[in-house]
């Protein structure tokens, strides 16, 4: 029997299997008419077996069977009776009559179609009628059948003729020269349907609004037929649409008129009718369309009963397709949202959007199917809840593209070396996957094969392929007659210009379809002749349609309009740059505002290529330099484009734009912008785009990072990838990337020698995936990382993997986390990588695996059987290991294979165990095995429920395992880890704690291997005093504890009394902690106690606040080797006492009773040297009952009370506890909070200083002060700053001062002190005799400074700063001057002091006898000129020995001497010569020349010389004969008069100090000046810095300086000065036997320069100061500066800043700096010195006494180098000053420096800015602090300091500064 339908019909067959259950269910409710037509067909006895079923559906089915396996012809006749007979549905009746169609179904298609199309009625069977009306419907019925078949036969022919083949422009002309490839075979694309719902987000993003972030498992795309876009099943009435989306050029269109093809041939028998749109044609429609109209009169007319064939369209909606092709080229709008939600009528007149977006919704022909193509880059808002399919054309795989162009070269008979070049050729290949250039590609590859068939050579992107092709079709036509490229170039050079402004203005007006009146007729004929157009109707209404031309494909119209732009010469390079600009492509979120580029600016890059530039001359008839001129604007323009932020997609446009350039300096250029990671999210990548991004990668010379997210892309990109040599890492992120995709990476892995970190994470890769990822990285030797996170990898094969693992030799980290891995898996990686040889750490928590490698392969060979042997000496391990096995819910039965795993490896170092649920039992079993398992580190047992019982079975383990150094065990926290010391083989020759055995070995066990200390921390462990009895038995057996911790206990203070009877046992204990452990006010007397008992304690911190606090250290017991007992640490040192005993008791109420009783015990603390009371509330009887024991308290060195309230009676206490103990060095309490009473080591007298401020003194407390004040002459300082006394109270003191016989300073400064008290202090001031110096300022600074003296003192400095003075107040002032006839200096500053005022002041200050010095800043002083200061100083009384202009400090000072003595002076008036005019400035010449008759000092800086100052200075001054100092810096003066000032200087004979520093002196000034140099023989200083002194100049001066032998001082520091200069100078020193000092710091020497001067050093016997810095010497000079200085030892002052000294010059100048006893300071900042540098330095500190300052800022000091240094710095006894800022300083070094402040009994200021100290460093700091009274400040500025503590710790102590100023 034949089947019902062929092969050919397997699509009709599906359908009517599809319709059965539908079929069966009608007929059951017509059972009776089914039996009885069944008679005529069936024998009665098959009938009648039948009768059993009693099931209507089951027998209906078996009747059905019968009928149909009877035959063909019964199932006909069958069918003809259902349906004339029966009502059937529509679609039933259908389907029903296609498979009864007369003749045989196998017969030629057309003959088929053509039956079954009009085969509606069945003939031979004659149909019942029930009625009349029933025979009239069945009539109205029939007709409308006629018409729709008539109609879908017309409409299957026109389609047939419309799209059975491709027909271009030129008809047959056309199909003659059309290649094979244009009418052969179609050949199928790939598509691709997603599974994910990728619509949900708004699609406004180019190339990304398709695929949204991709979900779980649901977003692999699956690939798919075109007949299952159809497949799909929808609610029965709606609407299906199929959305279809693809690149350009992957065939949508061609693949649309192939279904369009099919359905004539009668594949797709689901649709009776199919009409296609495209939206090109639409565009052209300017009115109103119905849905009738859109059909009839834009595709097909019916040509009888359209009403009919519309309402039969209607009636069967579910059986109509309609094509919209190319969505994206829509102009019109697509915005619905004013669109009524009802639904239209169906006359209504609609515009074409509107349209589409009815049928679309279903509200148009519900329940027809739309099918949409698209390029990827929009979609309207109202399709993106509506879609039902959507699916992605890919174009071509590997294979269709082989199957393509064997299709194309069928013909040829070199059609398998096509085939084979294009496989060999990765990028062809890449760019045959897009149908259209595969096409393109053919073309050219056979035009060439034809011509060269040896030897072919390809375009190499897709805009030379184009021009290829555009030149191919030209050639053709040629035929025999074929020319060279250039002549048919010419001979169409006008059709192409014309063609190219075609394309470009319909990319402008958004036009693609073009009419004859668009085209000029010789463009037409060109481009019809050469296949560049096709024509096709157009149809804009039912009238007769009009032809229409268009470019055969977009991208062809965009290369021309590319094309044009780059050979129109009306085109400039600005009009081409914003034509090409992308910014509007790409960063607009809706559409573009043109919208059919999207390749247009890839030909623009692609024309901008040098292989194009010759095409380009030729079509522009233009010379290279014009062409090239464009060229370079769009190159100039991608390189703008890749410095902007660029999203995946808009980086592979730039990259496609960058490889049609083929420039690799623009690659590269581009590819150094994109910060070397490429980030790719969400969208896909083919082959093509991997090529570009490849070839920009591959251009630069830097390695990247290439990051996939979620992007599609098939096995074709990997292999392009494979090519890319600068990847270092490598990343893949998707559900979509299963075991074929990790298969298709491995063949590319091999070929990434840069690679070095793969991520393959988020995907399905299984085990199976995983072994062909690790045998193909294998063999990547390069590769350190591999990332397989939240796989499927769930069954691993552990050896095999590991055994690849190990022979990777750089292989650092494998992550498998995340993959489901079992607690059995687990456990076997876990025995397999301890094993392996070059594994260096197992991490697993919960899902977290990570397993880490050395980077380098073992060379022990791998072992699964390795143990450790028990003479452990023998092994010798390779590495260490971490296994960290957290939270895998391992149990006490897995404890034995975890000793297992573990014993086999003998190189542990951590092990992880945390988490778990191994109990006591588990955890015991463990620890038993300790003794055999080697962990060098630590073994972490925490949250593994543990109880008491195990932690003293942890505490055994220190026994029986000899390496445990640490236990830590809290209940609470449920922590519970053990620390190991480090094998032999490992261990480091520093240990952290001594190793010495206790008391009672014999001494000749010295030589065995010393116990290891231990330290045992059992916080929160719930224990108790009843628990201690037991604690303390386990705790004995650990005799070599050294820090236990039992804090946040219950021990209370019976526990506390039963530990401290047991701590004797404890000989090695140097650390005991019991914070919170619930005691009282008696636990702390008790503790108290045990420093007298227990005399190796140290320090005892206690609190008894909200948190308790106890802690005690211990002092370190060492081995005395003369007897070889253990004793304290200090009792081997003789300076014990100052690092004696320390108790602190914080947050603790005591009464005056008990404070007694503290104090009572403490006096037996013989070694106690500091009690800290801070934060306790005393009372002013608690604080005098404390003072009182100070004298008992004879080692003592300081009490500190911190953060306490005391009353201002309680500061008065403080300060007579001076009187109470002669041993008080400084009292100081500030803001009655903070009080620190310093005391020294002896009683004998010493000068006491007592600072109180702000403390809220008042005149209340004055007189007890005062009383104070006078009975202690032993005062050298009192601060009484911050107070409270006014002017009242300060009048009171002053009263008493006549009374206080003492030398001191006295701080009143911020008292509230007004103009009146400063007048009364002046008076007292005046009429006093002990009152040498008073200093006061009244503005924000608030200072009032007042010195003392109990005996004769000469000196009386008066200094008013910002006095605010009114003018009643100056008159009262000067009064009091003119009685002050003793005073020796004046400082007026910022006074409110006129010039008038001025001479006020000069002519009040008058003494009897002596000096006296008088200064004045104010703001004129910079306004006034030199001559008006010189009248304001002849109003001086006295003769002037000094005077002073530095108008840049607005200061004008006069030095003058008394009794004034006139001395007889020749007249400048008949000197000069004068006329009348000129006699009253002589005058003033004569005046100034009498009172400056003994002038020694003239000093003017910041100047403006005029002629007249210039004269004054030259002929009255300078040739005074008394002058000695002579200075002028950075003072304007004209160039004459800087001739005619050296030329002066000639007459200053007696001078002994020159400096002209800042004046701008060049060589050119040198020689006059030299002149002058020679007539000074007393000459001693000559300053002459920060000039433009050169090699030249130097010299001159170094003849000059030969002959003066007593100079001193050379500083020639800021000029020009190189090699010669400097060698000259170096001659010069060999002669000067009374230099002292030399400044020639900023010059440019080379390292030549500078050792010829350090030999010449040598010679200066009596060189103190040598300046250098910033010369940039190096190395080689610095060593030959230490071989200088010790011929140099009485340097005093050291400076070589900046010199570029390195770790061998800093070291050999280290060295060398002990030979200079006399050092006083140092500066090596900004030298990279190195750690042996400072080292070295910080050996021979110690040996210079008198060093007062050193300066490393910049040094590259660490904390490693910081404990050295700090112990040089404590002992140099003269450093005041110490520079350790912008260092790389922690808070270790910050802590050793703390340390050591207390030893450095004279240090002012230490810089530690710009360094890394945080809270701990700035702590310990402010801690020592308070024991440095002599320190002023310590700069911390810019330290990662918290705020917050910061401002704590300054309001604490002032002194420590975290501001910049």
């Amino acid at each position: 029997m034949q089947p019902l339908l062929q092969n050919d019909d397997l699509n009709l067959e599906v359908a009517i299997a599809s319709i059965r259950p539908q079929l069966v269910e009608f007929l059951s409710h017509h059972q009776d008419w089914l039996l009885t037509t069944s008679q005529h067909f069936l024998p009665g006895a098959t009938l009648r077996d039948l009768d059993g079923i009693t099931d209507h559906r089951e027998k209906v089915s078996e009747l059905l069977d019968l009928l149909e396996k009877d035959g063909p012809d019964t199932w006909k006749q069958f069918v003809q009776h259902l349906c004339m007979e029966l009502d059937l549905p529509l679609e039933l009746e259908i389907l029903l009559m296609s498979s009864a169609e007369e003749g045989n179904l196998s017969q030629k298609q057309e003959a088929r179609i053509d039956v079954s199309a009009r085969s509606s009625v069945p003939k031979g069977v004659a149909r019942r009628r029930r009625s009349s009306s029933a025979i009239s419907d069945k009539d109205a019925k029939q007709k409308r059948l006629d018409s729709a078949a008539n109609y879908r036969h017309l409409l299957i022919d026109t389609v047939r003729q419309r799209y059975g083949s491709r027909r271009a422009a030129g008809a047959a002309a056309q199909e003659q020269m059309q290649p094979l490839a244009f009418n052969q075979a179609f050949v199928n694309l790939v598509i691709r349907q997603s599974k994910a719902s990728r619509l949900k987000e708004r699609t406004d993003k180019p190339r990304e609004d398709l695929p949204s972030a991709p979900e779980p498992e649901e977003c692999v795309d699956t690939a798919m037929r075109v007949s299952d876009l159809f497949s799909s099943a929808v609610r029965s009435g709606t609407t299906k649409l199929i959305f279809l989306f693809g690149r350009p050029g992957t065939g949508k269109t061609m693949l649309m008129h192939r279904i369009c093809q099919k359905w004539a041939e009668g594949v797709l028998h689901q649709f009776l009718f199919t009409f296609l749109f495209e939206f090109r044609q639409l565009n052209l429609l300017k009115r109103k369309l119905t849905l009738k109209e859109l059909l009839f009169d834009l595709f097909l007319q019916p040509e009888e009963s359209p009403d009919a064939v519309f309402q039969h369209l209607l009636e069967n909606a579910q059986h109509t397709l309609i094509i919209f092709d190319g969505l994206d080229e829509f102009t019109g709008s697509m915005d619905m949202s004013s669109t009524s939600k009802e639904g239209p009528t169906l006359p209504s007149h609609m515009s074409i959007s509107e349209l589409f977006a009815d049928l679309c919704h279903g509200k148009l022909l519900p329940g027809c199917t739309v099918l949409v193509t698209s390029r990827p880059k929009r979609l309207p808002d109202f399709l993106l809840n509506t879609v039902d399919v959507l699916a992605e054309v890919w174009g071509f795989d590997h294979k269709k593209v082989e199957e393509y162009v064997s299709h194309y070269f069928h013909h040829h008979s070199f059609k398998e070396q096509a085939i084979a070049h294009l496989k060999n050729n990765t990028k062809l290949l890449s760019m045959c996957l897009i149908p259209a250039l595969c096409y393109v590609v053919c073309i050219c590859l056979e035009y060439l094969l034809l011509k060269h068939q040896m030897s072919v050579e390809l375009p190499q992107t897709m805009t030379q392929f184009y021009i290829k092709m555009l030149l191919i079709f030209i050639n053709k036509q040629q035929g025999e007659h074929a020319v060279d490229e250039e002549t048919q170039l010419n001979c169409n050079k006008k059709a192409i210009l014309g063609l190219c402004d075609l394309a470009l203005k319909g990319l402008e007006d958004k036009k693609l379809v073009f009419y004859v009146s668009d085209i000029p007729e010789d463009v037409k004929e060109f481009a019809s002749l050469h296949g560049l157009l096709t024509v096709f109707e157009v149809k804009t209404s039912g009238t007769h349609p009009e032809a229409g031309y268009a470019f055969v494909h977009l991208s062809l119209q965009e290369f021309f309009a590319a094309l044009c732009l780059m050979i129109n010469k009306r085109v400039d390079k600005s009009y081409l740059k914003k034509k090409f600009s992308l910014k509007s492509k790409w960063t607009l979120k809706n559409e573009a505002k043109t919208e059919f580029i999207e390749s247009f600016h890839i030909f623009l890059s692609g024309l901008s290529s040098k292989e194009c530039r010759t095409f380009l001359m030729l079509l522009a008839e233009q010379n290279e330099a014009w062409v090239q001129d464009k060229q370079d604007a769009i190159l100039q323009s991608l390189k703008k484009l890749a410095a902007t932020h660029l999203t995946g997609p808009k980086v592979i446009e730039l990259c496609h734009c960058t490889f049609e350039t083929q420039d690799l300096k623009v690659a590269q250029h581009i590819g150094s912008l994109l910060n070397f990671k490429y980030e790719f999210k969400n969208f896909r990548l083919t082959p093509l785009d991997m090529s570009a991004l490849v070839f920009v990668i591959n251009s630069g010379q830097d390695l990247t990072h290439l990051d996939f997210a979620g992007c599609l892309m098939d096995a074709g990109c990997l292999e392009v990838l494979a090519s890319c040599k600068n990847v270092e890492h490598l990343s893949f992120r998707s559900r979509r990337f299963g075991d074929d995709f990790a298969a298709a990476l491995s063949k590319s892995l091999r070929e990434m020698g840069s690679l070095k970190k793969l991520e393959l994470t988020g995907g399905n890769i299984t085990a199976e995936g995983l072994t062909n990822l690790v045998q193909a990285s294998s063999q990547c030797l390069q590769l350190e990382e591999i990332n397989l996170q939240d796989n499927r990898i769930r069954d691993l094969e552990v050896k095999r993997v590991l055994d690849l693992f190990s022979r990777m030799e750089k292989l650092k980290k494998v992550d498998l986390s995340n993959n489901n891995l079992s607690l059995n898996a687990v456990l076997i990686l876990a025995k397999e990588v301890v094993t392996c040889q070059n594994a260096t750490e197992l991490h697993v928590r919960k899902d977290i695996v990570i397993i880490n490698f050395s980077g380098t392969s073992g060379k022990v060979q791998r072992s699964l059987d390795l143990r450790w042997e028990e003479n452990k000496e023998c092994v010798i391990p390779t590495r260490h290991m971490k296994l960290c096995l957290q939270d895998r819910g391992l149990s006490l039965q897995h404890a034995k294979e975890i000793v297992s795993i573990l014993q086999s490896c003998p190189h542990l170092s951590e092990v992880d165990l945390s988490g778990n649920k191994l109990g006591d039992e588990g955890c015991s079993c463990l620890l038993e095995s300790l003794p055999w398992i080697s962990i060098s580190k630590q073994l972490d047992l925490s949250h593994n429920l543990l109880s008491i019982n195990g932690i003293y079975s942890l505490l055994k383990s220190v026994n029986t395992c000899q390496k445990t150094m640490e236990v830590e065990v809290s209940l609470c926290h449920k922590t519970a880890v053990l620390r190991f010391t480090e094998d032999k083989e490992f261990a480091s020759p520093h240990r952290e704690e001594p190793l010495y055995p206790t008391d009672d070995q014999q001494v000749g066990e010295e030589k065995q291997t010393p116990t290891l200390s231990k330290k045992i921390r059992l916080t929160d462990c719930y224990f108790q005093a009843s628990d201690l009895e037991k604690l303390c038995a386990v705790l004995k057996e650990c005799s070599s504890i050294s820090e236990l911790d039992l804090s946040n206990n219950s021990l209370g203070d019976e526990g506390l009394s039963r530990l401290f009877q047991f701590l004797p046992n404890l000989k090695m204990l140097r650390s005991l902690k019991l914070d919170n452990n619930r005691i009282s006010l008696n636990s702390v007397f008790c503790l108290a106690q045990s420093l007298s008992t227990l005399e190796r304690i140290k320090t005892m911190n206690l609190s008894l606040g909200h948190m308790q606090v106890v802690h005690l250290t211990f002092w370190e017991r060492i081995r005395d080797r003369s007897t070889g007992r253990l004793r304290r640490n200090f009792l081997v040192h003789p300076k014990h006492i100052e690092n004696g005993q320390c108790f602190r008791l914080r947050d603790c109420t005591m009464g005056p009773e008990d404070v007694t009783r503290l104090c009572q015990i403490l006096v037996h603390c013989t070694q106690l040297t500091e009690i800290n009371l801070s934060g306790n509330p005393l009372s002013d009887q608690s604080i005098e009952r404390l003072l009182s024991f100070l004298p008992y308290l004879c080692h003592l060195t300081l009490l500190s009370i911190k953060n306490s309230t005391f009353s201002p009676r309680c500061a008065i206490l403080f300060t007579n506890s001076i009187g109470l103990c002669e041993r008080i060095r400084k009292v100081e309490v500030r803001s009655n909070q903070n009080a620190f009473l310093h005391l020294g080591t002896s009683t004998h007298s010493q000068k006491t200083s007592c600072s109180l401020t702000d403390c809220a003194i008042s005149q209340g407390q004055i007189e007890e002060l005062c009383g104070v004040l006078e009975q202690h002459g032993r005062l050298a300082e009192v601060d009484l700053s911050r107070n409270q006394l006014g002017d009242e109270g300060l009048r009171f003191l002053l009263d008493h001062l006549h009374r206080v016989h003492v030398t001191c300073s006295l701080n009143l400064s911020h008292n509230r002190i007004s103009q009146d008290g400063v007048l009364h202090l002046i008076n007292a001031f005046a009429t006093s005799g002990n009152v040498t110096e008073v200093l006061v300022s009244l503005c924000s600074k608030a200072t009032l400074l007042m010195e003392l003296t109990s005996r004769d003192d000469p000196r009386k400095i008066l200094s008013l700063t910002e006095c605010n003075f009114q003018a009643e107040h100056l008159e009262k002032l000067w009064l009091v001057l003119e009685k002050c006839t003793s005073l020796t200096e004046y400082i007026s500053s910022s006074n409110n002091l006129t010039v008038h005022a001025a001479e006020r002041l000069l002519h009040s200050l008058r003494k009897t006898s002596g000096p006296l010095k008088i200064s004045i800043k104010e703001p004129w002083v910079c306004k006034k000129s030199v001559m008006n200061l010189l009248e304001l100083a002849v109003q001086a009384c006295g003769n002037i020995t000094a005077i002073t202009i530095c108008k840049d400090k607005s200061l004008f000072q006069l030095g003058v001497s008394f009794p004034c003595c006139l001395e007889k002076v020749e007249s400048v008036v008949s000197r000069l010569n004068l006329h009348e005019p000129e006699i009253k400035r002589a005058c003033f010449y004569q005046r100034v020349l009498e009172k400056c008759i003994q002038l020694q000092e003239l000093r003017w800086s910041h100047v403006e010389l005029h002629d007249d100052d210039t004269k004054i200075l030259v002929t009255v001054l300078l040739p005074l004969p008394k002058l000695k100092k002579f200075e002028l810096t950075s003072c304007s003066i004209m160039p004459t008069g800087i001739d005619y000032l050296i030329t002066g200087l000639q007459k200053c004979q007696a001078i002994e100090e020159l400096s002209l520093g800042h004046m701008k002196l060049s060589d050119a000034a040198i020689p006059m000046l030299v002149l002058g140099l020679c007539k000074m023989p007393s000459l001693k200083r000559l300053i002459l810095n920060h000039n433009s002194i050169g090699n030249d100049g130097c010299s001159r001066l170094a003849e000059a300086l030969r002959n003066m032998h007593c100079m001193e001082e050379i500083n020639l520091a800021h000029n020009k000065i190189g090699d010669p200069g400097l060698i000259n100078i170096a001659t010069v020193l060999l002669e000067m036997q009374n230099l002292k000092r030399i400044n020639l710091s900023g010059n440019s020497p080379s390292p030549t320069g500078g050792e010829k001067l350090m030999e010449a050093l040598a010679c200066c016997k009596h060189i103190e100061e040598l300046l250098l810095s910033r010369n940039v010497f190096g190395d080689g000079v610095a060593v030959k500066l230490a071989l200088c200085l010790p011929h140099v030892s009485s340097l005093k002052i050291l400076h070589l800043q900046k010199n570029n000294i390195g770790p061998t010059g800093g070291t050999e100048l280290a060295r060398a700096l002990v030979a200079c006893r006399l050092l006083e300071e140092i500066s090596l900042s900004e030298n990279d010195l190195g750690e042996g540098s400072i080292h070295a330095l910080s050996e021979g500190l110690p040996r210079l006494e008198h060093l007062r300052k050193i300066d490393l800022k910049l040094c590259g000091i660490t904390d490693d180098s910081s404990k050295s240094l700090s112990c040089a710095f404590q002992q140099c006894p003269a450093m005041e000053e110490i520079i350790l800022s912008w260092n790389s300083l922690g808070d270790g070094g910050a802590q050793e420096l703390a340390s050591a402040l207390p030893g450095m009994e004279k240090l002012k200021m230490l810089d530690l800015e710009k360094n890394r100290i945080g809270a701990r460093g700035a702590v310990k700091l402010s801690e020592e602090l308070v024991k440095c009274p002599e320190i002023q400040f310590i700069r911390l500025w810019e330290n990662p300091v918290p705020k917050g503590l910061a401002a704590d710790l300054t309001s604490q102590d002032p002194r420590l500064c975290f501001s910049f100023y």
